[in-house]
């Protein structure tokens, strides 16, 4: 078996050591190759070479944007059979991907599964999401949740930070998060949400788009949105009509408290097949902890078993 292993050397957790174990125990299973990231897209345009080149497994080890990235590079020129399979060791702060397929989100115990799978042969077909939009050439995959508004405020905000040297952490998507509630109450956002065979939601305050379980984690606690949503079926869509105090909190209340959050305010489906979403000002986009832009119509789709994962 041909094997990629592609390190982000900036992630959270990630460091020289760990890639030089993870690289010795993989050799003694496979051919492997490494390579480092040094740009934006590099786990991407990586990834894309060794589809081209018929590698068997191209391993991510990093954080959610490089599982994205090297998600995004398999499958360049959309999902064919002969595609490799990914394998994820996560070195990030949240590793939500990872966590969502019940593999490890420690680095060395993620390894021990992968070559576990690697051994015997297991594997998975997963659905993704998929992104249009007019700041996106082609479309984007994304692998668990994705959003406009509140939370792609929040990954903005945060991307800002990290470029200043901060370190992604739960303080600081707390406090991000909170100021980005500050502004979005002193001057709301207003989106056209549709779904399939359902009349349009206007003047939706927020929206969040799944394509699994749990939406992220805070620490160590999985926050849930869309229980129900999986990698077996359609996207998951939970959109606040307001984002006025007294409604968030309640909202926020009853993720933290059951997982299970429902409200007359709430717009919660957990299988649908596309959310289109419509605004008049552009609004912040995100996919997977990654920021996109602003734009100001986006569909969200769900493509069943687009990927397959070593699992």
């Amino acid at each position: 078996m041909r094997a990629l292993l592609v390190v982000n050397p900036q992630a959270t957790t990630t460091t020289p050591a760990g890639r030089d174990v993870l690289a010795h125990a993989l050799a003694s299973d496979v051919k492997l190759e490494i390579i480092e990231t040094s740009y934006r897209g590099h786990a991407a345009d990586a990834a894309s070479k060794a589809a081209e080149d018929g590698f068997d497994l191209v391993i991510a080890h990093g954080g959610d944007g490089t599982v994205n990235e090297v998600v995004n590079g398999i499958l360049r020129g959309g999902p064919r059979p002969n595609k490799p399979m990914l394998g994820v060791v996560p070195g990030g702060s949240a590793n939500v991907f990872a966590g969502a397929l019940g593999i490890p989100r420690d680095p060395v115990e993620a390894t021990h599964v992968l070559l576990q799978a690697i051994e015997h042969g297991t594997k998975r077909r997963i659905g993704l999401g998929q992104v249009f939009a007019d700041v996106i050439e082609g479309g984007r995959w994304f692998t668990f949740n994705a959003g406009m508004g509140l939370d792609a405020d929040v990954v903005a905000g945060v991307e800002k930070k990290r470029a200043k040297g901060r370190n992604a952490s739960p303080a600081l998507y707390l406090s991000v998060a909170l100021r980005a509630y500050a502004q979005n109450v002193r001057k709301p956002q207003h989106f056209t949400v549709e779904i399939p065979d359902e009349a349009p939601f206007d003047d939706v305050g927020m929206v969040f788009v799944s394509n699994t379980d749990p939406w992220t984690y805070f620490g160590d606690r999985a926050i849930q949105l869309n229980p129900s949503t999986s990698f077996d079926g359609g996207l998951g869509l939970s959109a606040l009509k307001t984002l006025r105090v007294p409604t968030v909190g309640r909202y926020v209340a009853q993720v933290l408290a059951t997982g299970n959050p429902r409200s007359g305010n709430l717009v919660r489906r957990d299988d649908v097949g596309y959310v289109r979403v419509k605004c008049e000002e552009p609004a912040n986009l995100q996919v997977d902890g990654d920021f996109l832009g602003t734009t100001t119509a986006v569909e969200f789709r769900a493509v069943p078993d687009a990927l397959t994962v070593a699992v």
